[in-house]
């Protein structure tokens, strides 16, 4: 049948030992070389084909069952961080709702369905590759629940489904990792994803002949593409993350608003701790730092007389006075040479707690919208034009730098501070 991948040619590229079909279609509008983009419809029950490849077991050594572990993400890495505490908000707004879901009626040769009640992201089950397997899945958080403004006309952020197989293993050992594979969605309110799927079509069939070429086919159905395992599930598959959620790459060390390096994730945290779980949402972006500036007036201005006085009390006495402010421009287009027109003029502030370079360089990458890992290294404009590295034992005296210089290599980029 359909199903069988045995119709794939045998010429290169081999045949992946799984194969994942999302049954839905593709959006028209994703230009080739570019991942296809597929919309759901929140709640709705999707069928995900489970194949696997009867080559990968020549000498036939009889069925072996499979656990596969599948999980909504974020796709953004830097939306892993930064929209961290939105789940958390999403948790608590919406109590005993589950991020994802297995339609269990539904589904076909799964086994043993693992549906946890802290990874709310997150569902496992057993499967054989030999017989014909479908799961089908629901989603119910919506891409635009995770933009800064709630409302329908905002783009929503793209999520991640992605799907991890491993070998059962013997008593004991850990199971073996065997195949990961994703694909890119966004989701809808009901019958959102019909009606952006036909504004794409129509958006496309606009475009003339020529620039019609750059596009995809609309595929029927979406074949999810192997990638990267997620990296909770090397280790633990059964470990559930630092928060219930959409889990992040990384632990995080947890720091009250009482420090103003606290990040979003961790006042989140404190507010839920201090009984402030009403305001979570509204105060969702928020750093220790940026709650920390917040007058009583503000607070009893956004949360009403007694929890304003309550959380000002909560914070009061906490230092928040950055041991160093910096006022930084970026310089224009045009690197060195356009040093001599001077700076754009507008001056963005940066808040030093700490002032190592690690957290200047993280303040600067937040800055340009870089990965911090891409930054090679800090150095400052001395006399002469020299260029002195920024070491946690070289500072400036000023607070105030003209221009901020990128310089981008084959490596990564090198930030000056003129």
């Amino acid at each position: 049948g359909q199903e069988d991948p045995n119709g794939i040619s045998t010429s290169h590229p081999p045949c992946p030992p799984f194969q994942y079909v999302l049954c839905a279609p593709t959006s028209p509008a994703v230009r080739h070389h570019e991942e296809t983009l597929t919309y759901l419809n929140q709640g709705q029950s999707y069928e995900i084909r489970m194949m696997g490849n009867p080559r990968v077991d020549p000498a036939g050594e009889g069925r072996r069952m499979m656990k596969s572990v599948v999980r909504v993400v974020f796709h953004d890495r830097r939306l892993q961080y930064s929209e961290q505490q939105q789940l958390e908000g999403w948790r608590w707004s919406r109590p005993g709702d589950r991020i994802l879901d297995i339609d269990i009626p539904l589904s076909v040769g799964i086994l043993d369905p693992q549906i946890h009640p802290t990874l709310l992201n997150t569902v496992e089950f057993l499967w054989d590759p030999s017989r014909r397997t479908s799961v089908f899945v629901q989603v119910h958080c919506i891409s635009t629940e995770f933009t800064l403004r709630k409302n329908g006309g905002e783009k929503g952020v793209p999520f991640r489904i992605q799907i991890d197989t491993f070998g059962a293993g013997g008593k004991g050992d850990p199971p073996e990792h065997l195949h990961s594979a994703s694909c890119l969605v966004k989701v809808f309110k009901p019958k959102g994803a019909d009606r952006k799927q036909k504004t794409d079509r129509e958006k496309v069939e606009k475009q003339p002949a020529l620039e019609r070429e750059k596009f995809q086919p609309a595929y029927e159905s979406t074949v999810l593409a192997e990638c990267t395992p997620w990296p909770d599930t090397l280790g633990a598959p059964h470990s559930p993350p630092s928060t219930p959620g959409l889990p992040s790459p990384h632990p995080f060390k947890l720091l009250s608003p009482e420090s103003p390096c606290a990040s979003p994730l961790e006042t989140q945290q404190w507010l839920h701790k201090r009984r402030f779980s009403t305001y979570a949402r509204v105060f969702a972006n928020f750093a220790g730092a940026d709650l920390l500036k917040l007058s009583r007036r503000d607070l009893i201005q956004i949360c009403g007389a007694p929890d304003g006085i309550r959380l000002c009390n909560a914070l009061t006495g906490r230092c928040l006075r950055p041991r160093l402010t910096l006022y930084v421009s970026q310089e224009p287009a045009g690197g060195a040479e356009g040093a001599e027109e001077g700076c754009s003029g507008l001056y963005q502030e940066l808040h030093l707690e700490e002032l190592t370079v690690a957290e200047l360089s993280g303040k600067l990458a937040e800055l340009l919208g870089l990965p911090v890992a891409q930054i090679l290294r800090v150095s400052r404009q001395g006399p002469s034009g020299i260029h002195i590295l920024v070491s946690d034992a070289v500072r400036t005296r000023g607070d105030t730098w003209p221009c901020l210089w990128a310089a981008h290599g084959p490596e990564g980029y090198d930030l000056v501070l003129r």
